[in-house]
């Protein structure tokens, strides 16, 4: 096969740099829950996460790193590698990543209604007395969060996260996330689903803010059916919720590597799950779409 400079490996995804001002990024079928990488994958996630992004790439409007996804063009990988990574690859331009997550809330939900039920913090700062789990805020909330040494996120204040990256792109990164999330929510709601919560990750292309890495996935996003929705209730989702809900179920793990096993039965609800969020949010068959790619 090819040899390409590995830049390094996240949860999901494999980086590879290709030259000066372009990498290739390879998501995995890799699953973590509760920050462990599990042994076991769980079969087309990876180019589920990898087709919804190229679908809301195509969709929204604004500055995207992503060039192709089409490893057939790819001429710097060999036949080998054009067909192992065909539908879980995007080829993108380089960014110099800004280092601040962009949050945004639209239901008080997960970690922020801990928070906020526990007497608040960072990400319910500004939120009024009364919400209950899942309330669906008044407006969308914008909570960054930075990351430490050990890749756990850390939530910021609004005034830590102005200290940290400065007034100007602070305002800018969260006008373009905010209007990023209220056209993925109104596009959802289209289609019987609600855009809880979502993160997106930017970065400087030729000194312009660009979205990079993946936007509005399962993995980055908390959807529901909005059929399913009520306040005060635990809410399903499209994504991993098997895997957590089978994890906690477990009695004797501290949530510490190794992860417990999953049956196949998990795996396979797991997988038709993030299946199911990929043909909702594009409203086509998920197997037209890796045909469309050339891939198993």
């Amino acid at each position: 096969m090819a040899t390409l400079e590995h830049l390094g490996s996240g949860k999901v995804r494999e980086i590879f740099r290709v030259d000066d001002e372009h990498l290739l990024i390879v998501a995995s079928d890799r699953i973590s829950a509760f920050d462990v990488v599990l042994d076991q994958d769980i079969p087309h996630k990876g180019q589920v996460l990898t087709g919804v992004s190229m679908h809301w790439f195509d969709i929204l409007d604004t500055p995207h790193h992503l060039v192709t996804s089409d490893t057939s063009t790819m001429s710097f990988l060999d036949r080998e590698q054009q067909q192992a990574y065909a539908g879980r690859s995007m080829f993108v331009r380089a960014a110099e990543v800004i280092p601040m997550e962009c949050v945004i809330r639209g239901y008080l939900y997960g970690s922020s209604w801990k928070e906020y039920s526990s007497g608040g913090g960072p990400t319910t700062e500004h939120l009024p007395d009364g919400l209950r789990m899942a309330s669906k805020l008044v407006e969308p909330i914008f909570t960054p969060a930075t990351k430490a040494q050990d890749g756990h996120d850390e939530n910021l204040t609004e005034a830590g996260a102005r200290a940290f990256v400065g007034d100007d792109l602070y305002d800018d990164l969260k006008e373009r996330s905010l209007a990023i999330y209220l056209a993925g929510a109104e596009y959802a709601a289209e289609r019987g689903i609600i855009l809880a919560d979502t993160k997106f990750e930017f970065g400087m292309v030729d000194g312009a803010i660009t979205l990079i890495d993946e936007v509005l996935t399962p993995d980055s996003s908390r959807y529901w059916p909005a059929d399913a929705w009520t306040e005060g209730a635990t809410m399903p989702s499209f994504d991993k919720q098997p895997v957590r809900d089978w994890l906690e179920a477990q009695d004797g793990w501290d949530k510490t590597p190794p992860a417990p096993s999953l049956p196949n039965s998990v795996i396979t609800r797991t997988s038709d799950r993030y299946i199911e969020a990929y043909e909702k949010l594009t409203g086509k068959p998920f197997a037209d779409f890796l045909s469309d790619m050339g891939a198993e």
